[in-house]
């Protein structure tokens, strides 16, 4: 629970991915997740949650939080400076998310359901959100990198610190 509040606090990332297909709750058996349970895994940065914020049959959203605890961080690395100390890694979604994913969906990743395969198999309608990722580089990286996959990308950049936005 204190993950939970330290998150609507700013201080983790989230990743959403929401459905529409009919039913919507078949997401859990795509991503191999009971959408009625909160599960939890512990990561060497902290801790990862799935969770179902909305499950109906007209929509299912699966989410995953990310509670990045930065001194776990700088405690597994060589050094012991400031800068470790401050960053964006507990705020933004990066290769920690990524780790994380492949902890959480691995079975799924695989392309299969055991209960339904025939549901892999099939073509539904999936929206995933990041609502804060580190993208160094101008506005078009994202769009390099995820349009030839046939991803539409809607990103907005955010000023660091309106003061000095330099």
């Amino acid at each position: 629970m204190a993950s939970i509040l330290s998150c609507l606090n700013g201080a983790c990332n989230l990743l959403t991915i929401t459905t529409t297909h009919s039913p919507a709750t078949d997401l859990g058996y795509l991503l191999h997740k009971n959408p009625a349970s909160f599960q939890t895994a512990k990561m060497p940065f902290g801790q990862a949650h799935v969770f179902f914020p909305d499950a109906s049959d007209d929509r299912c959203t699966a989410a995953v939080l990310l509670d990045v605890d930065p001194v776990a961080l700088v405690r597994r690395s060589d050094g012991g400076s400031l800068r470790q100390y401050v960053n964006d890694r507990p705020y933004v979604a990066s290769s920690l998310m990524s780790v994380a994913l492949a902890r959480l969906f691995g079975t799924a990743m695989g392309g299969r359901s055991k209960e339904r395969p025939e549901l892999a198999a099939t073509e539904i309608p999936l929206e995933a959100r990041i609502p804060v990722i580190a993208a160094r580089g101008d506005d078009a990286l994202l769009d390099r990198l995820f349009g030839p996959l046939g991803y539409e990308v809607e990103a907005t950049r955010l000023p660091l610190d309106e003061t000095f936005p330099s």
